[in-house]
């Protein structure tokens, strides 16, 4: 896959970055360069690679899955500049 300057600008559009005209050539170079080294990493063999979360082996730290009520509305609500019943009270941000 090859990117051209008509894809340089769409991407730069799409990214909201200002894109002058003498860098699209030069962006569109390096893009292509990425590419070509994403399609390499492609071509690597890895069958009977098992996927790594990190390069130790480890075991994730758990929490039990308890499922509570809360109950502390009143803790929450205590510095909140207005509330109304168990609620903060906002201004309205939209018409």
């Amino acid at each position: 896959m090859s990117v051209d300057q008509a894809t340089v600008r769409r991407i730069a559009h799409l990214a909201r970055i200002a894109v002058e005209d003498d860098e699209v050539e030069r962006l569109g170079g390096e893009l292509n360069a990425i590419l070509a080294f994403v399609a390499e990493l492609s071509s690597v063999d890895v069958d009977g690679v098992e996927p790594l979360t990190s390069a130790l082996p480890m075991q994730m730290k758990k929490r039990q899955d308890v499922v509570t009520d809360g109950g502390f509305a009143d803790d929450v609500l205590a510095n909140a500049p207005e509330r109304e019943d168990h609620y903060f009270v906002v201004p309205k941000v939209i018409e």
